[in-house]
């Protein structure tokens, strides 16, 4: 199994991705498309019979971007962009497992210090090397102990032996972290499948007809079978996600989606993918979540390379180990590209929030306006009342003419009096009301007498005005007493000089 740093190494026997930092066991795919139907039709038109099945293979996902709530092919979705791969598909054999730094084994990873080979040799090789049988060995073991903390160079330590390679993911590199990602929610049912683009946004989006054509025809152009765009996002670098599912329509008239893994098994076939490539797709994934079980045997077991303490602890310190899992960052390389993603879900976030503030905007806008309207419309209602019953007055009369009082406006005459009787008894309403207008003209009297006083001025502010104009009134009599007394001077110069010249 060849390990790939970022990406994703093929496996010769299946043809499926295998993830760049774990190394799973699937089970053989079928050469045609038969993970849709029967294996006798090697093209992708199998959806519709399901005499038998081949195994689908191991799910894999990464949880490469930060930690929040919206999905995405590096966020809540599975992917091999970090190659976390979960190894608990259908026919895995190997538990889940981060690369092969120190050699992943069956049930423990890197977790369970199964001693291998291979970490035998890097032990030697940090601690005793014998290439050279002096002092120099010392030096030796220094330098590969310094490679081995950075994660790159070979470590020379037997001359029988070849060297040891030193990579990010062996358990001395110090250059490691833990953050948390969330954990994706879709079902296999809902058959969705992200693929990647070296495409920007805009240019997928304006092409997007035409990518589906191109997509239909690469599975196979069956006309029973729909592809479907969930959603375009933009990455960073210029790449874009697209996330897929395809129907199939029965001829029964019913239709259903294809599952996910299902339509993963088919895109990740060889032929497929070369297909896949010259539209500029670089990564296909499954967007599905994760069993219990499977959830369980992940946080289990320490990635390769991870001390078991520090993954321990990244687990107790989980914010929200509903929604995050905990995932290990290898190297300034993927440090960079949850950076990257960081800043594309950040810009994405405030893109909608300034959205939001647009639209809240534009609503408190329309509010105004409203409440305006609705005060014109009370008043408008108002006055069409007035006139409606003054309408209604002058027919009641002009019906009334000629006829004699009748008993019931006799009542309502007496009632009519004697509430004017009540509003013009002295301590009754009228009393108040002109008690109520003589304050009204008082108070608007004192308003105009106040309205005439244009400013007030404090007393302290009033002292400090007074005391600054004493202050230049003594500087101008200093002053004017200065000149007199210059001009006395002049005087005195003058009348001297005329006595000598005369």
């Amino acid at each position: 199994m060849a390990f790939n740093f970022g990406g994703a190494a093929t496996n010769p026997a299946t043809g499926l991705a295998v993830p760049g930092f774990g190394t799973t066991t699937t089970a053989a795919a079928p050469a045609g498309f038969g993970g849709f139907g029967t294996t006798t039709t090697g093209a992708f038109g199998g959806f519709g019979t399901t005499t038998t099945s081949a195994a689908a293979p191991g799910s894999t996902f990464s949880f490469a971007a930060p930690a929040s709530t919206t999905g995405g092919l590096f966020g809540n979705t599975q992917n091999k962009g970090f190659g976390f791969s979960s190894g608990l598909g259908t026919g895995t054999t190997a538990a889940a497992g981060f690369g092969t730094g120190l050699g992943t084994t069956l049930g423990g990873g890197f977790g369970g210090f199964n001693i291998q080979p291979q970490q035998q040799q890097q032990a030697n090789a940090l601690s005793a090397p014998t290439l050279l049988g002096d002092e120099r060995d010392a030096i030796l073991a220094k330098w590969n102990q310094l490679q081995a903390f950075w994660g790159t160079g070979k470590g020379y330590f037997n001359n029988q032996l070849p060297p040891v390679d030193f990579t990010q993911e062996n358990p001395f590199c110090r250059f490691k972290a833990v953050g948390y990602s969330c954990i994706p929610g879709s079902k296999d049912e809902d058959g969705l499948v992200v693929l990647a683009f070296n495409k920007k946004e805009a240019d997928v989006r304006s092409q997007q007809q035409q990518l589906v054509e191109s997509l239909h025809k690469v599975l196979g152009g069956n006309q029973t079978l729909t592809v479907n765009v969930e959603g375009v996002k933009a990455l960073p670098d210029d790449q874009t996600e697209v996330v897929i599912y395809v129907v199939e329509r029965s001829p029964n008239g019913t239709s259903k989606r294809i599952p996910a893994t299902t339509l993963y098994s088919y895109v990740e076939q060889a032929n497929t993918k070369a297909q896949l490539t010259q539209l500029a797709v670089f990564m296909s994934v499954t967007r599905t979540e994760l069993s219990p079980a499977q959830l369980k045997q992940l946080l289990a077991n320490a990635p390769a390379g991870v001390d078991p303490i520090i993954w321990e602890q990244a687990k107790v310190d989980n914010p929200d180990a509903d929604k995050l899992i905990p995932v290990p960052m290898v190297g300034f390389k993927e440090l960079l590209r949850r950076l990257k993603i960081q800043d594309q879900m950040t810009k994405q976030h405030q893109s909608r929030v300034d959205i939001i503030s647009n639209d809240i905007s534009e609503l408190q806008k329309n509010q105004a306006t409203t409440v305006a309207k609705i005060a014109q419309y009370k008043r408008k209602l108002m006055d069409l009342s007035h006139r409606v019953l003054q309408v209604l007055i002058k027919q009641e009369i002009q019906r009334k003419s000629g006829y004699a009082i009748q008993v019931d406006e006799e009542h309502l005459r007496v009632q009519l009096d004697t509430i004017q009787c009540e509003l013009n008894a002295p301590t009754q309403f009228k009393g108040r009301l002109n008690e109520l207008m003589s304050q009204i003209r008082m108070q608007n009297h004192f308003g105009a007498v106040r309205s005439e006083e244009r400013y007030s001025v404090d007393g302290d502010l009033l002292r400090e005005i007074r005391q600054h104009l004493k202050q230049q009134q003594e500087g101008l009599s200093q002053l004017i007493s200065v000149i007199k007394d210059d001009v006395e001077d002049i005087k005195l110069i003058e009348h001297g000089l005329l006595d000598r010249l005369g």
